[in-house]
C-alpha cells in the first residue's frame, strides 16, 4: 500500500496527476492571476469601467464621500471631471443649495443642502492666507490672518469715510464677496486688517477643495459679483484711500477657463455726478449695493450715504455685448426694496426678478416682483414668515432652486428653515391679505393655515447660533 501510494521524488506531482510540465502549470497560473488582477482593477467587478461609470454618473451626489472610501480606484473616478461631464449628458446633475454662515469667534463656514434627500454636509474651511505688508515704520514681514468674517457692519464703513478708522484697524478680515461660475464657489477680497485684499478662492465640489485662483486686478471690499455669460463679474466696493474708505466706480471680469482677470468698462455713478454743489458731492458717497443678472445684462441699484443716512439713487444697468453703462429705468431703481443700508437682496427664478421688502414687524415681509413691461415693483405674496432681527446682518436669504423661489431664515430657536414658494404655472399663488396668524405661532415657520398655502418647509437645521451670511446654488 505505501509504495502505491508514494511518489517518486523526481517526478513532479503536477505531471503525475495531469499530465502537464511544470512550466505549463506556471503559465497556466501567471495567466489566471492577470486575469484575477484585471478583473481586481475595475471599478465594478465583472464590469468594463464604461458601463461602471455611467453607473456612478446616476448615483445621488449625497452619497459620493462615502463612496470615495471604497477604494482608490473610486476615489480616482469620482473626482475625476469625466463622471461629472457623464453627468451632464445624462441629465442626472442636481442642484445644491450652498449657505454661508457665520459662527462663533467670527468664522465662516459653508454648508450644502441636497433638497431631494433633505441631508446637510458641511464644506471644508476656507484656508488661511499670508498677508505681506510694509509697515509705516519701513519694516516688512508676513503675517497670518485668518479669511473669516466679523462682526462689520455698514455703518462702519461710514464712520471710516468720515475719518472714524478705528474700527477698522480692529477689524482682522471682513467684507468678502461670494460667486458662482463653471460649477464651482468663489470668495473674493475683503478687508485684512484695513487694507483691501485681491485674493480669491475657489472651492471645487468634485474635489472637495479650497484653491486659490488668480487674484482681482484691484483690491476691493464689499464689492457685489454676479454670474452673466459663464464668466464672473465684480463691480464696486470700497479701497482703503489716505481719507478713510473711497468707493470704487470699477468693475472686472474673472474667465474660469484662462483664470484670467479683465477690466470692463467702471460705473459712471451718474447720479453722483449730478449732485448740485461740491459740498454734497464730498459728503455723499456713491457705493453699489447689490447686482443681478437679468435679461442678458447686469443691474446693479445704487446709494448715495453720509452716515446716518443713505438715500437710493435707482442704478445703472452694463451691457456686456457692447461693454457700457446705462441708468436703470426710474421704477426698477427707485422701487427696489432694500434688506437694510448698503445691501439690496434680488433673485431671478424662471426669468423673473424678485425681491424681499422687510415689514415694520419683526416676523413679515413681502415678496415683490419686478415687472419690466410696467417698470413697477408689483407685491406677489403679501405675507413671508421672517424673523428681521437687529442684531443680525442677514436675517433671510433668496435663492432660486429648482425653477422655484426660496427663502432661508432664522426663526427664534435659531432654526434656519429653507421656505419655498408654490409656483403654479409660473405664478406665484398669492396669499389671502385678511389671514393672519397669532403671535405664538408666527414662531413656527409652517404652523399658519394662510403661509401653508403658499410656503413649504423643504429643509431645517440648527446651526446654534450662527448668523446667514449669503448664498449660492450650483448645478453639478
Amino acid at each position: 500500500m505505501g509504495s502505491i501510494l508514494s511518489f517518486p521524488a523526481e517526478k513532479p506531482l503536477e505531471k503525475l496527476c495531469y499530465g502537464v510540465s511544470s512550466a505549463e502549470v506556471s503559465s497556466k497560473r501567471l495567466k489566471v492571476l492577470m486575469d484575477y488582477g484585471k478583473e481586481n482593477s475595475r471599478l465594478i467587478p465583472s464590469l468594463p469601467d464604461e458601463i461602471s461609470l455611467l453607473i456612478l454618473a446616476r448615483v445621488p451626489r449625497v452619497y459620493y464621500l462615502g463612496l470615495k472610501l471604497v477604494s482608490r480606484s473610486w476615489k480616482a473616478a469620482i473626482c475625476n471631471a469625466e463622471i461629472y461631464q457623464l453627468r451632464k449628458e445624462l441629465g442626472t446633475t442636481e442642484e445644491w443649495l450652498y449657505i454661508l454662515t457665520k459662527v462663533e469667534e467670527d468664522k465662516l463656514l459653508w454648508h450644502g443642502l441636497d433638497p431631494s434627500s433633505r441631508k446637510w454636509q458641511r464644506l471644508p474651511p476656507i484656508p488661511n492666507f499670508v498677508f505681506e505688508k510694509e509697515s509705516k515704520r519701513g519694516l516688512s514681514g508676513f503675517r497670518m490672518w485668518n479669511t473669516t468674517g466679523t462682526r462689520f457692519r455698514i455703518a462702519d464703513l461710514i464712520r471710516g469715510w468720515l475719518g472714524r478708522r478705528d474700527t477698522l484697524e480692529r477689524v482682522p478680515f471682513c467684507g468678502c464677496a461670494i460667486g458662482t461660475v463653471d460649477g464651482c464657489l468663489y470668495v473674493l477680497g475683503g478687508f485684512s486688517r484695513a487694507s483691501a485684499m485681491r485674493c480669491v478662492w475657489r472651492y471645487d465640489p468634485i474635489q472637495n477643495i479650497w484653491q486659490e485662483v488668480s487674484s482681482m486686478l484691484t483690491g476691493r471690499a464689499f464689492c457685489k459679483a454676479s454670474l452673466l455669460n459663464g464668466k464672473l463679474y465684480v463691480v464696486g466696493g470700497v479701497s482703503k484711500g489716505r481719507g478713510g474708505l473711497t468707493p470704487l466706480q470699477s468693475a472686472e471680469v474673472y474667465d474660469p477657463k484662462t483664470n484670467v482677470w479683465t477690466e470692463v468698462q467702471s460705473m459712471p455713478f451718474s447720479k453722483a455726478q449730478a449732485l448740485p454743489t461740491a459740498f454734497l458731492a464730498e459728503l455723499l458717497k456713491p457705493i453699489a449695493t447689490g447686482m443681478t443678472s437679468y435679461r442678458g445684462r447686469l443691474f446693479v441699484p445704487q446709494s448715495l450715504y453720509s452716515w446716518p443716512f443713505f438715500v437710493d439713487v435707482g442704478g445703472e444697468i452694463y451691457d456686456p455685448e457692447t461693454d457700457t453703462w446705462a441708468d436703470m429705468p426710474a421704477g426698477m431703481g427707485e422701487g427696489w426694496p432694500a434688506r437694510q443700508a448698503g445691501t439690496k437682496l434680488s433673485v431671478v427664478v424662471n426669468g423673473d426678478l424678485y425681491a424681499l421688502e422687510p415689514s415694520g414687524s419683526l416676523d413679515s415681509g413681502k415678496i415683490k416682483m419686478y415687472d419690466h413691461q410696467a417698470d413697477a415693483w408689483k407685491v406677489v405674496i403679501s405675507n413671508v414668515p421672517v424673523h428681521d432681527f437687529t442684531d443680525s446682518e442677514s436675517p433671510y436669504l433668496l435663492a432660486s432652486l429648482l425653477g422655484k423661489l426660496h427663502v432661508i431664515t432664522k426663526d427664534a430657536n435659531n432654526v434656519t428653515a429653507v421656505l419655498q414658494a408654490d409656483l403654479k404655472n409660473g405664478v406665484v399663488m398669492l396669499e389671502n391679505p385678511s389671514s393672519t396668524a397669532s403671535s405664538s405661532t408666527s414662531e413656527n415657520f409652517s404652523s399658519s393655515e394662510a403661509r401653508l398655502d403658499v410656503w413649504k418647509v423643504v429643509a431645517s437645521k440648527n446651526f446654534g447660533a450662527a448668523e446667514l451670511a449669503s448664498c449660492l446654488v450650483l448645478d453639478i
